[in-house]
């Protein structure tokens, strides 16, 4: 089964068992994409998954997750909003090759090196890499490029992208107590980016919590710059993870097979977050 198909199947699914689906915004080639409310009352979290394409191994394990949520998490004991794929787009292309990508065919096979391999592109459907286009001291990271193909290209403007814009406007709608943002590899979370000692303390304190349930090692963010965990901690002040999911000797793009055990690891998460929040006084989040 094709990837759109899937994501469409799936969308039913969480819908059916009693998710909210609510659309965000649209990608660069006019699709859809899905926010899946889960609970509801405070403290929220939003969690967004596959803002990379070749990193479509965490839009399976969001949907795990979701359908977890949507057995345990009780009426007003705290809501998720789960984006189970930020790049659509970059997915479908990584997944079923460039045919899915409509008008954008032929720029994307140059952008590829003129291959039509594109099972390990980042980027979206412009060869912007989506996870470097938010405005937090953009085009400052180490890594930055400043032309566009299948990774770290920053785009022309910070925000430039429909899909970077769709989730800075839904996050700035719901005003969550944090975010999470799934990616892969490595096992680590990083949480920091710039913030006073006093926010950094606390903000660390949200990521031991997730250290304790999944075993993941909590790691200095370096010198990256232009993330989505990035934007959420300069611009609004909120702890903000980034959680890389898949064993670091596991190979790009992380296969199924593996899921069960990246699921294994991390299907804690939520129900030790909200426990801590609750018995901490929700760590003064704000």
């Amino acid at each position: 089964m094709k990837f759109l198909e899937i994501l469409k199947e799936d969308s039913k699914q969480l819908v059916a068992r009693g998710a909210e689906q609510i659309e965000i915004g649209q990608t660069l080639l006019g699709r859809p994409i899905y926010a899946y409310e889960i609970g509801c009352g405070r403290p929220v979290i939003l969690a967004q998954y596959a803002i990379h394409a070749r990193e479509h191994i965490t839009y399976f394990l969001a949907n795990l997750h979701a359908i977890d949520l949507l057995k345990s998490l009780g009426h007003g004991n705290g809501t998720v909003y789960i984006i189970p794929v930020v790049n659509i787009d970059g997915v479908a292309l990584c997944l079923d090759g460039v045919d899915t990508a409509e008008y954008a065919k032929e720029n994307l096979i140059k952008l590829n090196g003129e291959s039509i391999d594109f099972s390990l592109w980042k980027a979206n459907a412009r060869g912007v890499d989506l996870n470097v286009n938010f405005h937090a001291r953009w085009g400052t990271g180490k890594h930055n490029v400043l032309h566009a193909g299948s990774q770290n290209y920053i785009g022309s403007i910070p925000n430039s992208e429909p899909e970077t814009r769709a989730l800075i406007d839904f996050t700035k709608r719901i005003m969550p107590d944090f975010t999470l943002s799934f990616h892969c590899k490595g096992e680590v979370i990083y949480y920091d980016f710039h913030q006073e000692l006093c926010a950094k303390r606390r903000d660390k304190r949200v990521a031991k919590v997730v250290s304790k349930s999944t075993g993941y090692k909590i790691i200095p963010s370096g010198k990256s710059a232009g993330g989505y965990k990035d934007w959420c901690i300069e611009n609004l002040k909120i702890p903000s993870l980034t959680i890389e999911v898949g064993n670091d000797r596991l190979l790009h793009p992380i296969g199924r097979e593996h899921l069960p055990k990246i699921w294994q690891k991390t299907h804690r998460i939520y129900d030790d977050l909200f426990k801590y929040l609750r018995h901490k006084k929700r760590i003064d989040i704000k």
